[in-house]
């Protein structure tokens, strides 16, 4: 067995009026930003806010009268548990998913909400995986893998079916690989419709697990990474069989790229996605020089981050664009050297945020003082102006 363009053509009559048929714009910013012309496919709009739902109905839809009454199972704490959640409790079909005991608990809520009996097992994915291995023969249940099946990866490559309808001329898909599902549904569509496109696929080079394979050597991998979606250990076997002969190259990002990617999606198209939903997007803003010119087309695969993630992200990209920063101030102990610098801060157009005053640090004279104080600014170059007025006023700051 194999993936084929018919079997993608057939997930979309099936899936068609159960999931939303998400809108493909174009970014004048993005563009503006990456050099490359960019078109924004917005998953994050289904219903679960992610592109999963696709594979996970498509493979229910198939389901004889018999399998759907015994029921599906599947191991996921992302984005899979909750499409096939939602889609099979809509159908019903009982459904239950095994989620590792450090599972979020916003995420195993969600997922009940939805309809699923979720149960708590193992410290793991790989343990969570292994008892829902062990439940499925024992109860007589269906497992719907999240990504390493040809019905699972059929839905999934309705994404790009739909890209292409709405924009033919697309030159470059760059897709995010965690398992290969994705990848490889909309590789096969893609090079189907247009063999000349280029396929890139983008890892967080802390989980190089796709790379690896495909050079013949052990995947080294671990870490906390932000698109926690794709930090997957092993792809599948399946998944690989199809998309390793259509990718161009596979591209590694990293950390800081996938923060800002993050964070332009939220600050220009007003719309949240997911570490792994900015992975493209961040290999656009990493590897500029292979989209240069070029009309991509990217998916934001989800949005489902923790909104203390969020924060962190678009407040850590404040401080990369020297936006938010924190200056060191050490003059005489003697009233009013706070006020004028603060005075002076403010009529140069800054906000402070927070001030700490420190008269006990031993690297500070004894009749001296020292102040961090975190301003707001409009830009780096404000920034500057800022440092050289205080600098002027006889106010030295040192940045922290």
């Amino acid at each position: 067995m194999s993936l084929t363009f018919a079997d993608i053509q057939a997930a979309a009559a099936r899936l068609k009026g159960h999931v939303e048929r998400t809108p493909l714009r174009r970014s004048v910013t993005l563009s503006e930003i990456t050099g490359a012309e960019v078109w924004v496919k917005f998953e994050n709009q289904q219903f679960t806010a992610a592109y999963k739902e696709r594979g996970a109905l498509n493979k229910l839809l198939q389901l004889t009268d018999e399998e759907k009454k015994r029921g599906v199972i599947a191991a996921s704490a992302g984005n899979h548990s909750q499409g096939l959640a939602y889609h099979a409790a809509r159908l019903g079909v009982p459904v239950t998913i095994v989620m590792p005991r450090s599972t979020p608990f916003i995420k195993v809520q969600h997922t009940r909400s939805y309809g699923a009996e979720v149960v708590l097992e193992g410290d793991t994915y790989d343990e969570a995986y292994e008892h829902a291995l062990a439940e499925k023969q024992r109860r007589g249940l269906v497992f719907v893998h999240p990504f390493d099946d040809y019905d699972v990866m059929a839905g999934q490559g309705t994404v790009a079916l739909e890209m292409l309808e709405d924009q033919p001329d697309l030159e470059v898909l760059p897709i995010p690989i965690g398992g290969g599902g994705l990848i490889g549904g909309m590789g096969t569509a893609a090079k189907h419709l247009n063999p000349k496109i280029e396929i890139y696929g983008v890892e967080p080079s802390m989980y190089p697990s796709f790379t690896a394979k495909m050079n013949g050597t052990e995947p080294k991998v671990g870490g906390l990474t932000v698109a926690e979606g794709i930090a997957v250990k092993t792809v599948g076997e399946h998944t690989f069989g199809v998309a390793a002969p259509l990718i161009k190259e596979v591209l590694l990002v990293d950390e800081p790229y996938l923060e800002r990617g993050i964070a332009l999606y939220c600050n220009v198209e007003k719309t949240i996605a997911e570490g792994a939903g900015a992975a493209p997007l961040a290999a656009l803003l990493q590897y500029p020089e292979r989209f240069k010119g070029k009309k991509c087309g990217l998916v934001i695969t989800g949005g489902n981050i923790d909104t203390r993630l969020l924060a962190s992200v678009l407040t850590r990209e404040l401080v990369r664009a020297q936006r938010l920063v924190s200056l060191r101030i050490i003059g005489d102990d003697r009233p009013g050297l706070l006020a004028n610098t603060s005075a002076l801060i403010g009529k140069m157009g800054a906000n402070i945020i927070e001030v700490a005053h420190n008269r006990l640090a031993l690297d500070v004279p004894a009749k001296g003082a020292e102040f961090d104080i975190m301003i707001e600014t409009r830009d780096a170059q404000h920034t500057q102006e800022i440092i050289d007025a205080l600098i002027e006023a006889g106010y030295p700051p040192r940045p922290v």
